[in-house]
């Protein structure tokens, strides 16, 4: 986690922009609360004392490094090695404490007692709520009323972790809406409330700060690899998108080697033409949405579209600006998958490997028979989360 790297065309430039996309476009009174983030964030990870205290967080509570395995029946049926990184093996199920970790020891360091968040699958709730518990700071997770009643484990989790649980009831009453009231509660709370964005989203320097946290999972796939195979370099790297956390984080420190094929899957719903869909680089156009100008799906006069996707972690009408700007360089390629596809590969891993994804993991599973990757290459594919809490949603297909 160094300084901006503005010698890469994928990373974020000193004015907050990834190529065309990123930048703060803010209310005047998130205005201090952005700025201080900016001119601080930076400075306080590089200092020794932080990193100790992340880096030991993430290895005796998170519980990482996580596995990088070796999916031996799944290699076999699709005739390549494919190699799972196992970020649903971290404390609370998910790629997501990392993220809450760090932005919760950089919030004590500015001086902040209260935390605010927003969730749509409920994962980024629960490592917020458990982490707060940690520190002994108050946590309020806004999540949508529909998100609420389909992810219900995960809201008694945050509960019994002594978070609020607000409902966010606008809208298509999902993800983006509870954003929307997290953003709300910040602008009201500005003094004693850092808001911790759990995605690749928002203003900057949201976007940037969680991909550097989340930036341990490709680090750690390059030294596994590299033990494992002899090259710290796959051919694939595949990962879900729906704001896109877990995707920069297993692609942060490929970005810059072109070798290296970059692959998104985002989340297709009915169809890309059928009208239920949340496959932002298929249906999108250039906007502003949270705080960042990036690509999302909205009508011709600018309102946005209702996304939808059987996964409430990908259920978004937009991409991080970093993911924006990947698919505007074609430094990644994209993929829209289907409901229905993210199900069959679900059940696919359940019974070819001993395990159950979550949706959005399902998702960048589903992407293997498109692929079609050649024998001698290797595919990782990053399992962002476990899928006890899918589970309601899979028994209807058993």
């Amino acid at each position: 986690m160094t300084a901006l790297q503005n010698q890469s065309a994928y990373q974020v430039n000193e004015r907050g922009y990834y190529g065309q996309f990123g930048g703060a476009y803010i209310p005047e009174m998130l205005y201090p609360n952005v700025e201080e983030l900016r001119d601080n964030y930076l400075k306080i990870i590089a200092q020794p004392d932080f990193q100790e205290e992340f880096q030991g967080l993430l290895r005796d509570y998170v519980g990482r490094p996580t596995p990088l395995y070796l999916a031996q029946r799944l290699s076999d049926k699709y005739n390549t090695t494919i190699y799972l990184k196992r970020e649903d093996l971290c404390h609370t199920g998910a790629h997501k404490i990392n993220n809450t970790i760090g932005q919760i020891l950089l919030a004590k360091r500015l001086g902040k007692q209260k935390i605010v968040a927003e969730t749509g699958a409920g994962q980024h709730g629960v490592a917020t709520a458990t982490v707060c518990a940690l520190m002994g700071m108050e946590c309020i997770v806004y999540m949508g009323e529909i998100d609420i009643q389909r992810q219900a484990p995960n809201v008694a989790r945050m509960k019994m972790l002594g978070a609020e649980v607000r409902p966010a009831s606008s809208g298509s009453k999902t993800l983006k809406d509870a954003t929307n009231e997290a953003m709300r509660h910040w602008i009201n709370n500005p003094t004693d409330t850092h808001y911790i964005i759990g995605s690749v989203v928002g203003p900057h320097p949201y976007p940037d700060m969680v991909a550097r946290f989340q930036s341990v999972i490709s680090e750690e796939i390059k030294k596994q690899l590299l033990e494992k195979t002899g090259s710290e370099l796959p051919d694939y790297v595949i990962a879900c998108v729906g704001g896109g956390s877990n995707a920069a984080g297993a692609f942060y420190h490929f970005l810059d080697d072109e070798s290296v094929k970059l692959v998104a899957a985002e989340a297709g719903g009915h169809g890309i033409t059928s009208g239920l869909s949340a496959a932002t680089t298929f249906l999108g156009k250039i906007g502003v949405l949270h705080g960042s100008k990036s690509i999302l799906m909205q009508t011709e006069d600018g309102q946005v579209v209702e996304p939808h996707s059987i996964s409430a972690g990908l259920d978004y009408p937009g991409i991080g600006p970093m993911h924006a700007h990947l698919h505007d360089s074609h430094r990644a390629l994209f993929y829209a998958i289907t409901d229905d596809e993210s199900i069959a590969s679900a059940m696919e891993l359940s019974k070819l490997e001993g395990i159950i994804p979550a949706l959005e993991s399902a998702h960048a599973l589903a992407v293997l028979p498109y692929l079609k990757a050649a024998p001698n290459e290797t595919v990782v594919i990053n399992l962002s989360g476990r899928g006890d809490k899918d589970l309601a949603t899979y028994m209807k297909y058993l």
